[in-house]
């Protein structure tokens, strides 16, 4: 095609070139002028917002640190009635409201499914997210090919995952979690077991014991990249000390372990940096010099909802968070960090509701603490969740109404009307397609039915299910991903999940 123009076309393609250069997005962002207040605030808002898009800068290739937020369970009905909550705790009418990630700048949908579920469980979906591969529902960090149950499949079939080589870069490493710290989603960044309910040797099988796989709080503990996890901050603390032993906190109860070993101490045997406590006090005394074991319950940590009444007092998930980006700064190289909100998932497996928005909302809490103590120019964040859940949002209700409680309308008098279904009884605004909440459980301590108006905002109500059963299910929709500073703007359309790990990697060079 070159060939055949003319030399009097060249001076037209040079000038063509310059054309471009001159109108690139760096140029066109510098000749963007600030939008004019019309008088119309929603005019002017999307002026404002279209405006910060055209001037928005690429962000930086590389990057020092990555954070990997990760709600379980929050999908994007759970962040919209989070959101709403949000702003009606302030009593703001909660719909225009934003939660912290909201105003990342980048933002993507991403294909849950494993390799043989179409709703996937956290084991499958949080390995993609940690090895860059999908594998199968059960498993955790392994490949594809391994059977759940398997053990010498898992044991050749491991993947590496991003903790992994972070810490083998020389990169320090963090794993939080609300949940137990050996849950399948934090594990996915340190374990590898081809039974995610392999959280303590007591719970696995001899054969599989014998054939030399490893339950895995103890994987965390002998973790041999680099110098070690630096940073586990969670719950299951059953998991690491030994069934003669008494729970520090509840003395009624004992631990787990039947191999007789206390990982705890083994944890603080390892140096005179390393530290491990129990109880909120200790964990706010400790340094961010100290590579820190924090286990604030016997299993998964309380919901927020019920954490100001933990005798012993727990953190919460935000001050977890600040505790590690503190500890894990002074790797001069740089960090990876996993802050997991795993108490969404349960709240809503129970049919839950306001638990659920309520973690949702301690989530978006710890995302703006990580974003205060880091830069855009050096630290990506990724906010996303690993799979959805069965919660919808619906019935037509009025602006600002409560998000928990019943379907309304503003009547003729100013007052609030139920919407009634054509049973004639009210609903809420939010239900679930199945779980405890179903009229058709069968089972009068499981089901509450259609609710009174009074109990429908209580913080143990239970949303109507459609389908009963004893725990509400995942969903099998994609989840939002929100990105921002290096290689956030990678984030984009709709994505398989395997590829975020692929995006973090990238950015640590890794």
């Amino acid at each position: 095609m070159l060939k055949r123009l003319s030399v009097a076309a060249l001076p037209l393609l040079a000038a063509c070139a310059t054309v471009e250069t001159v109108i690139s997005p760096e140029s066109r962002a510098a000749k963007v002028a600030p939008p004019a207040a019309t008088g119309d605030a929603w005019f002017d808002a999307g002026q404002q917002a279209l405006y910060e898009r055209k001037t928005r800068k690429a962000p930086k290739s590389r990057a020092k640190n990555v954070i990997l937020f990760i709600g379980d369970g929050m999908d994007i009905n759970t962040a919209t009635a989070a959101r709403i909550y949000d702003g009606q705790t302030r009593g703001e009418p909660g719909e225009e409201n934003s939660l912290s990630f909201d105003s990342f700048p980048y933002t993507a949908f991403s294909k849950t499914y494993t390799t043989n579920f179409q709703v996937a469980d956290s084991a499958g979906t949080a390995s993609a997210m940690t090895t860059g591969v999908k594998t199968r529902s059960g498993v955790i960090a392994v490949n594809k090919d391994v059977e759940r149950g398997d053990c010498a499949g898992a044991l050749a079939g491991a993947v590496t995952t991003i903790a992994e080589r972070a810490e083998e870069a020389g990169l320090a490493t963090g794993v939080v979690s609300t949940a137990a710290i050996t849950h399948a989603t934090p594990a996915s960044a340190y374990a590898h077991s081809a039974e995610r309910g392999w959280d303590v040797d007591a719970e696995m099988p001899d054969e599989a014991k014998a054939a030399g796989c490893r339950d895995i709080a103890r994987q965390l503990i002998e973790f041999n990249h680099g110098d070690g996890v630096d940073i586990a901050l969670g719950g299951g603390r059953a998991h690491f000390i030994p069934a003669a032993s008494a729970d520090p906190e509840y003395p009624e109860q004992k631990g787990a372990r039947a191999d007789g070993r206390d990982l705890t101490a083994e944890w603080t045997a390892k140096s005179t940096a390393h530290a491990y406590v129990w109880n909120r006090a200790d964990f706010n005394a400790a340094g961010a010099d100290q590579k820190l074991l924090g286990l604030f319950e016997p299993d998964h940590m309380q919901f927020e909802a019920d954490r100001p009444d933990d005798g012993a007092g727990e953190p919460s998930l935000a001050a977890m968070t600040a505790k590690a980006i503190a500890a894990l700064s002074a790797n001069e190289k740089g960090y990876f960090l996993m802050v997991e909100a795993g108490r969404i998932d349960h709240a809503h497996h129970g049919g839950n509701a306001f638990r659920a928005l309520k973690d949702t909302q301690a989530y978006s809490e710890a995302v703006r603490v990580a974003r205060e103590m880091t830069s855009e120019d050096d630290t990506l964040i990724i906010v996303t969740a690993d799979h959805g859940h069965t919660m919808a949002i619906a019935g037509y209700s009025r602006r600002g109404a409560d998000v928990l409680g019943l379907s309304v309308y503003a009547g003729d008098d100013g007052k609030d009307a139920p919407i009634l279904a054509a049973d004639e009884k009210p609903y809420t605004t939010l239900g679930y397609i199945n779980g405890p909440g179903s009229v058709f459980a069968g089972d009068a301590d499981l089901s509450e039915g259609r609710p009174e108006p009074e109990a429908a905002s209580d913080k143990n109500h239970r949303q109507q299910a459609l389908v009963p059963l004893r725990s509400e299910t995942h969903g099998g929709q994609d989840v939002p991903v929100y990105a921002s500073g290096p290689n956030a703007h990678l984030v984009s359309g709709v994505m398989e999940q395997n590829v975020i790990y692929h995006i973090m990697a990238d950015a640590l060079g890794l």
